[in-house]
């Protein structure tokens, strides 16, 4: 007696060490990203460029210009401008020309002066642009003005041979790279430094981040301070002067705000077979049958002669053999899965090809076991 009485007292201090035990264990922790990873700054973004213009110094790889009669009126319309004016009807054979497009991008608060990296990609029939040099080249942008102006020695990362009917080319030979290749003629204008609020674009539109980003944001820089317009769009207020407002930004960028859990969904590529999935895909109990078809066909050409004294042809002669095989399928049971790895595991059980889960998924989908959006890309 004394000693189920004395057990019976060690069970009731011991039962609520582990009942504390097994609450105070954390759960998954979710990983916090910086601001400035889950959204942009309204008014802060890239602007493309683009020009006309014409490689020369080529080894003989240029345009071929009977079939490419725009680099001809190019190189003509240069030397004009020049002031060299050709004979009325000269035909000019060039080689060493090729007409290209330059493009580029000119980033947010560029300044008349900086230098950008440029491509240099072949519009013509240009076997290679390799070892060439671009001309001065205007670089407009969507309203038609010059922004920047580019030219100088095209860098490809490639080569290739040819000789006696056979070549070998390694890598792409039509575009390039010109590294600080192109000067900033024109700055934009931004809006950044008007008003006394800015907007905060979310780079995925999602109700439950949009709400998150916004408590962090008043957190840290007091109530009311940001406010979310929609799913995307949150609008920040912020100091007028423009040092202040610098400051601010950066800041306001090195928040972390623990994103919400993206809806679920499935990736499928129909060329290449490739299937990805998110953490967020679930999978209910079904029953999946799968079953490989395959159709074999071999040809045979054999040549039927006439005897030496016949008067026939000789005829080729093609026999064919057609094998089709059929491995039989079977019944698989999926039990549901409640996260990636379970899902995983239960895919991987069907045995079946990529290109073969691509319809078992749209059929999961259709019957209502697969929990997830797919999308076909």
């Amino acid at each position: 007696m004394k000693s189920d009485s004395f057990q019976r007292r060690i069970l009731r201090r011991l039962l609520p060490v582990t009942l504390a035990l097994v609450v105070v264990l954390p759960g998954p922790v979710a990983h916090a990203e910086r601001l400035k990873d889950l959204a942009s700054i309204q008014g802060v973004r890239q602007n493309q460029l683009i020009g006309y213009g014409l490689v020369v110094g080529l080894d003989g790889s240029g345009d071929q210009t009977t079939q490419t009669p725009f680099t001809v009126q190019s190189v003509v319309s240069m030397l004009q401008q020049l002031g060299v004016n050709l004979p009325p009807g000269t035909t000019l054979q060039l080689k060493n020309v090729a007409a290209v497009m330059v493009t580029t991008s000119l980033p947010a608060f560029a300044q008349p002066g900086q230098t950008l990296d440029v491509t240099v990609s072949s519009m013509g029939n240009a076997k290679s642009i390799r070892g060439g040099t671009l001309l001065m080249t205007p670089l407009k942008g969507a309203d038609g003005q010059i922004y920047g102006m580019a030219q100088g020695n095209v860098l490809v990362g490639g080569v290739g041979a040819s000789a006696g009917g056979g070549s070998k080319v390694v890598n792409h030979l039509s575009v390039g790279r010109i590294s600080a290749g192109a000067t900033v003629e024109r700055a934009v204008v931004s809006s950044l430094g008007q008003g006394n609020t800015i907007n905060l674009e979310l780079k995925e539109g999602d109700f439950s981040t949009a709400t998150k980003v916004v408590e962090a944001i008043n957190a840290r820089f007091g109530a009311e301070t940001a406010a979310a317009v929609d799913a995307r769009v949150i609008r920040v207020r912020a100091p007028v002067l423009s040092d202040e407002r610098v400051s601010f930004l950066g800041a306001l960028e090195s928040i972390n705000v623990i994103p919400a859990l993206m809806s679920a969904k499935v990736i499928l590529n129909a060329r290449t077979g490739s299937v990805v999935m998110n953490q967020s895909v679930t999978l209910e109990s079904c029953a999946v049958a799968h079953g490989n078809l395959s159709v074999t066909i071999n040809t045979d050409n054999q040549a039927s002669q006439p005897n030496a004294l016949a008067a026939g042809q000789t005829v080729v002669v093609q026999n064919s053999t057609i094998d089709i095989k059929k491995e039989p399928g079977q019944v698989l049971l999926l039990k549901a899965g409640a996260s990636l790895a379970e899902v995983v595991k239960a895919l991987n059980a069907i045995g079946a090809t990529p290109q073969d889960l691509l319809a078992i998924l749209q059929a999961m989908k259709a019957s209502g076991a697969l929990r997830a959006e797919l999308e076909i890309i």
